[in-house]
Parts: C-alpha cells; structure tokens; sequence
C-alpha cells in the first residue's frame, strides 16, 4: 500500500514471523520432502530450539525461490516457488503436529509463546492432504504471477498498446480528464476477473487447512494473533474506527465538494453522494495525496509539491547522462539512458531516507542492500512492482523491492519500507519464532511513524521545498498534505478483511462477491463506481493483498500506532509544542527508545511493548486527533451549511449540514 503502503509478495508468507503488507516475508523451503525424524523423549524446549534452529537453516533456500519468483515472472520461476511453498507447508504442518505433544504440559513461558506463534506462522494454513496441499501453493503462485503481470492492452495488430499498473497510476496520479481515469481505472480492473475461480477454490482449501489447525475459518486464524481473543481485536477496530470515523467524514465532504467544483455536480460524485472511485487519484482510492491539485487549501501558502521537486532531479539526472553521451540517438539508446537516470533518481531517493534512520543512532544499510535491491522496473522482464521489504536470511541480507518513480507516493514508500528493513535487521538477534513486529500492525507502523516526522522544515532541509511560511494556511495545507494519506486509508485499511472476514465464514457467497466488496466500500470509504460492477468482475482481486493473501487489518491498526509511536517519540525528543510540528530527525535519546523497541521484535505480547514505548498499554487515536485538530476545525469551518454524509444504498443522502465549529481544538 502506499505508502504508505504497500505489502508482500506471496500468501503463503503472510503472517511469517509477523510479515508487514508491505513487507515480505518469504517462506522457509525445507531441504527435504519429509518431515522430520522427531528425537525419542524430546521435551517442548528442546522442541523449540529444534524447530527455530531447522526454520533458520532453511529460510535463506526459500527467500531466494520467493525473491526469484518475484522478480522474474515466468512459468520457470513460479513453479520453483510453488514447490518451496509445498515443501514449506508440509514441513510446518508436521511441526504443529509435533507440538499438540506438548499440550496441558509445564514449560517455560518463551516455549508456550514459541508454539502458540508455530502455529500462526501463514497467514495460508494448508490442509492435511498433501495433493490439496500442493494444489493451494499452485493456486496462490499463479494469482501472484497474475497480478505481477497484469497487463490492460487496447487495439489490435500493430496498433495495440499494453499498459501495466504504473502507466495507468499514472493516469490516476496527473490526468483529471474524467474518461481517460475512467478508461485507466476499469483497465487495470480487468485483471482480476480470470482470478475469481482460482480464488474461489483457494478460499476453500485455506479454510479446510485452518479447519485441520482447530481453527473456525481462516479469518478466525487471522484474528489470533493478537495476544488477545479473535473477538477482541475485532471489537478493538471497531472502537478505534469510532474515534476517527467522525474527522475522515469532515475530510469526505470537502472532498466530494472540490470534486463537484473541478467536474460538475453531475460527475463529481456518485448517487448517494459518494465519491467516485476512479476520480481519486489512487487506484483504489486509500491515499488522495495525488489530488493536492484539487484539493490544496491554499494555493500560495508554501509550496508541498515534493512530486515537482523530485521530477526537476530525475531530469538533471538524465541530462547529465545525456551530457556524458552526446552521441546517443538511437531510440534504443535513449531509453537506456533514461534508465539509467531513473535508477540514480531511486538510489539518491533511498539515500535520503536512509539518512533519516542513521540520523536516529541507527546503522547504515549494509553493501549488499544497494547491490541487491530491486529499485526501478527493470526493462527485459515482468516483476512484481508492489513494494516490499525482505530479510534474506535472518542475519543481515537485507532488500527492497520497487518500481520507483520520481514522485512524493514513491519517496514516502521508501521511508515506510526502510522501517520493515530497520525492524528485520534490531530482532535478527530474536530466536527466530520471536523475528516479528509486536503485531503485524507494529511492523507497519515502524517506517510510517518516520513519514510523521518528514515535517514541512524536515523536506526544506533536504532541498524538496522552499521556505516554508509561518502561517495558519501553510498548517493547513501541510495539515491537508497529511491527511490525504493518512486519514482518508483509515477506512479501507478496515474494510478489505471485513470483506475476507465474510469470505471466510461464509457470510459472502462466491456468488457475491463483488457486490459485497462495493457494498463494504460504500459502507466505510464512501465511495462507489461511476458505472455498474456486476458479478461478472471480481474487482478485490485488482488489489494486491487479496490474491497475495496478505492479512490487512495490520494497515488500519499501523494507522493509529504510528502516531502513538511518533508523540512517544517527540516526548523522548525533549520536543514542546504542537504535535504536528514535532520532527524528531537527528535527536538520538528518540532513537534509542525506538531502536529498543524494535529490538524486542515478537518476544513478548505488544502490549508490553507498547507501554515501554508509550507508556500505556492500549491502542489509542486520541493522538491522530490531537496532531490533525487545526484541520478538523478548519474542515467543519469550510462544511458549514454543506451536505455532508453519505448514503450507502445509492439513495441521495438526506440533507445534514455540517455542525458549525467549536472552540478549541473542535
């Protein structure tokens, strides 16, 4: 997701060691096809030291089947990784096997956490029956394959065009021609209709292998691993979710109003006055950053346009490869040497953030990050562009994997991708069962609560904008910068595993399962297609973490985390003052604490965690609302006598005009 998102590259790696949506965990491979040969009187303890020393010694043979499958899409390379995942699956099913041994009897707490986190180390509990166990890696390598190389081609014969994810963001990103979003928007869209079989069938086999765990359903699965019931933490997303829902209502309105303004009343929304998705400048409409154009409040109060800067470098850089090679022409030529700029552009953008970690204590990136990496889209092969974030081996081989683009998106996605890389390399000390986040939502968390601190004076100091005015409408519109991406995914960070969660238990029918996919986004985003979206496309599957299988109410919880880490760590900082001005950049007692934090990795239940950060030990918003109060209040200002709210039916919304705003921090 973006940013501030973005996640990993299989299912079957999910939930490994806690994995991060944007973050990849590849699958352990073992050396065998047998399981292994259990040692006569073994107690739980020795158990465990046998299970993390094997799950070591085979990790590294598997990230290289995942990273291989990933970065080169082929038919080769997805069948070496759907074999590691089968061999993977039967090694971890034969290790739960082994552990209900242990079952009612007395071991160290370590040992009882170890095997209650055995057994959530997939997020694609596999069944029992080795050909159904061989038929669900099957089934997730090609979903992968497909949505990595998903392609919306138009025309025919010599005149036929392909465009992949990137090339129709872009049309997202910059166009504001209604049609040629529109076109952008179902074309990518029709990527996933050939998957709706294979996921179908796939929703089957993953229930049947959490049913063989003692699991209701795979959501259920999902559920547990929180150090708390599946029950709780539901409940838990539903109270954050009341907290902030009222702020992302306010940010809607005005949007939908600016979007009225730039396209007309009979386009800028959609009935029931919700927004139109291809409108967004997003595909899927989680972070309206792309829309600053529309949505600035203030055009000449200091310019934010870090995408302008960013660009402006991108072209020095080509033109000083043009410079060095006055003589290249050729087309061919040409396009190498754009490459060759972007692929510098990406590095000095990786550069930065880097600079931001090392400023906090914490070390630099090892050699082999910079010569392993996957930075741009190569230009000879398919490749899976959803970033991500790998740890190789446990012990220091670390890399990202993106396409990268000279735009603000991209820039902030590698700060967010940097934190998984961080977290990997401060728990690598950790048994490996204990290599994870607290809880998925920590490990995506880490890199976005440094995204907080890139305040207006951080990106000045770093050349991306000018000086920065002291005024209410520069706040606002750095305000406004924020909440593009960070409120507005508030939603759908909730919505696509209430979606799965329904999938799941059986609540949502294959045969509804695009109507309950816009029915949840109706619900919680407000927003819905400008044209019919029968049952004839399977529109979750154009997301990646749906055919990736990749646990998403980690995102929603990593948006509230973020900004208790970041207040915890502005406190650490010795900083006073508003929250939202905090940037803790180069203050090493900040780093520290977070550095001890990460350190701990899953060793212990995040709710320790958290209070050794924070203070206290419960997920709260109440720091969401007080770095965004000056928005709020200046939202319900410009809402005042709108009508505000949605109907989720398609019903035009019943006049409700904002409240007026209140003193304070509203």
């Amino acid at each position: 997701m973006k940013p501030l998102r973005a996640l990993l590259a299989l299912s079957i790696t999910a939930a490994v060691i806690g994995l991060a949506g944007c973050k990849k965990e590849p699958t352990p491979t073992t050396t065998g096809t047998a399981p292994t040969t259990v040692p006569k009187g073994e107690t739980a303890d020795q158990f465990i030291a046998r299970v993390n020393a094997e799950y070591k010694a085979m990790y590294p043979e598997m990230s290289s089947a995942q990273w291989l499958s990933n970065t080169f899409i082929n038919d080769d390379s997805a069948m070496i990784a759907a074999k590691s995942n089968e061999r993977w699956l039967t090694q971890l099913n034969s290790w739960i096997e082994q552990s209900k041994r242990f079952e009612g009897q007395q071991m160290t707490p370590d040992t009882a956490r170890s095997i209650q986190l055995l057994k959530l180390l997939t997020a694609m509990p596999a069944p029992k029956d080795p050909a159904k166990l061989a038929e669900l890696t099957r089934i997730a390598t090609k979903m992968d394959g497909m949505y990595g190389a998903g392609k919306y081609c138009t025309g025919e014969g010599d005149a036929k065009t392909c465009r992949q994810l990137g090339d129709l963001e872009d049309v997202l990103r910059s166009s504001r021609d209604y049609d040629a979003q529109l076109d952008a928007w179902q074309g990518w869209h029709t990527i996933a209709q050939p998957m709706r079989k294979d996921y179908t069938r796939f929703v089957e086999l993953v229930n049947e292998g959490a049913r063989d765990m003692g699991y209701a359903d795979t959501g259920e699965m999902w559920r547990s691993g929180y150090d708390m019931s599946p029950a709780e933490i539901a409940a838990e997303t539903d109270r954050l979710w009341g907290q902030v829902k009222p702020l992302y209502e306010q940010l809607h309105c005005y949007t939908r109003t600016k979007l009225e303004a730039t396209y007309g009343a009979d386009k800028g929304h959609v009935a029931g006055n919700m927004l139109p998705a291809h409108l967004m400048g997003n595909m899927w409409q989680q972070d309206w950053g792309n829309l600053w154009d529309v949505l600035a409040p203030y055009k000449n109060a200091g310019s934010l346009d870090v995408t302008a800067a960013l660009a402006a470098q991108y072209q020095e850089q080509f033109d000083a490869q043009m410079a060095k090679n006055p003589d290249s022409r050729e087309p061919e030529e040409q396009a190498q040497l754009q490459v060759d700029a972007q692929l510098a552009t990406a590095r000095e953008m990786t550069e930065r953030a880097q600079d931001f970690y090392v400023s906090l204590g914490m070390p630099k990136l090892p050699e082999t990050y910079w010569s392993k990496t996957q930075f741009i889209k190569p230009r000879d092969r398919d490749v899976v562009c959803h970033a991500s974030a790998w740890d190789m081996n446990m012990a220091g081989d670390v890399r990202t994997k993106m396409c990268i683009k000279a735009n603000e998106e991209d820039f902030t996605t590698i700060y967010h991708e940097l934190g998984h890389v961080y977290y990997y390399m401060a728990y690598n000390k950790q048994p490996p069962l204990f290599q994870g986040g607290a809880h998925d939502g920590f490990h995506e968390a880490i890199g976005d609560t440094i995204v907080l601190a890139m305040t207006p004076k951080y990106l000045q100091s770093i050349g991306l904008v000018g000086d920065q005015q002291q005024s209410n409408e520069a706040l606002i519109n750095a305000q406004m910068r924020m909440a593009l991406a960070k409120v507005s995914f508030l939603p759908f960070g909730l919505m696509i595993d209430r979606w799965r969660w329904g999938v799941f238990d059986g609540s949502i029918k294959p045969g509804d399962y695009n109507k309950a996919w816009w029915d949840l986004k109706a619900k919680y985003q407000g927003v819905a297609p400008a044209t019919a979206r029968g049952e004839e496309f399977f529109d979750a599957g154009a997301k990646y973490h749906v055919p990736g299988n990749t646990p998403y109410t980690r995102y929603f919880l990593s948006h509230v985390l973020q900004f208790q880490f970041y207040k915890a760590l502005c406190d650490a900082s010795g900083y006073k003052g508003p929250l939202y001005e905090c940037s803790f950049y180069g203050n090493k007692a900040a780093g520290a604490k977070f550095q001890a934090m990460l350190s701990k990795g899953q060793s212990q239940p995040w709710q320790k965690t958290l209070k050794e950060l924070t203070g206290g030990e419960k997920m709260d918003a109440s720091a969401v609302l007080e770095y965004f109060a000056p928005l709020q209040t200046w939202l319900k200002q410009q809402n005042e006598g709108k009508t505000c709210g949605w109907q989720a039916d398609g019903k035009v919304a019943a006049a409700k005009p904002a409240s007026k705003p209140a003193g304070g921090k509203g």
